[in-house]
């Protein structure tokens, strides 16, 4: 079959060779390797110039996607937000840390929840008043977990990353690391959980 289009004629085979190749270009373009999880301190991906030439007589020109609808962010990824906890094991221990340098528990926290737009204050027993509280049986990847280690009350804090696993810094062997929540060291010092957003 031909189809006729500005006084020419194509075959249908020569139109579908040519619709495949711009949706594959397109598809190409930015070179661009995904990333599984938020790297923190990233920068962001880098935009294309916008351009106002108008695009060659016949081509094909793809349809944007409908953007996610914007509103009030009423939850937090608690997956991304493990992503970018786990992503940072191995970074020292320092006592006051709150950056890349090294961190004490709350400043891993604090920073791990800011790489996602969220700001907790930078006492341990602040955070422990920030959020709802969780059952420990509902405990869930991304709520806050508090222990009493050095004094009465919240003195410790880490992130819940399913399980009975956790991510913190701790002081004893000085990197960002994974422990249990039920080993014989955490289990009779835990203290509760706290759930921000939904």
């Amino acid at each position: 079959m031909l189809v006729m289009r500005g006084g020419h004629r194509f075959p249908w085979p020569v139109i579908w060779a040519l619709a495949l190749a711009a949706g594959s270009a397109a598809c190409a373009s930015t070179g661009a390797v995904p990333k599984p999880f938020p790297v923190p301190g990233g920068s962001a991906p880098a935009r294309a110039a916008p351009t106002d030439a108008a695009p060659p007589p016949g081509a094909v020109t793809p349809i944007p996607a409908p953007a996610p609808p914007r509103g009030p962010r009423s939850a937090i990824d608690g997956y991304a937000l493990v992503g970018t906890a786990l992503a940072l094991r191995g970074t020292p221990y320092r006592d006051g840390g709150t950056d890349l340098s090294g961190f004490d528990c709350s400043g891993f926290t604090q920073y791990v929840f800011a790489q996602h737009g969220v700001a907790l204050p930078r006492e341990v027993r602040d955070q422990f008043r920030v959020g709802k509280s969780v059952k420990p049986e509902e405990v869930a990847a991304g709520d806050m977990i508090f222990f009493t280690t050095t004094a009465p009350g919240a003195t410790h804090v880490a992130i819940a990353i399913g399980g009975d696993q956790f991510v913190h810094a701790p002081s004893s062997t000085g990197v960002v690391r994974i422990e249990r929540i039920g080993s014989s060291y955490w289990a009779p010092r835990y203290l509760g959980a706290r759930r921000l957003g939904n």
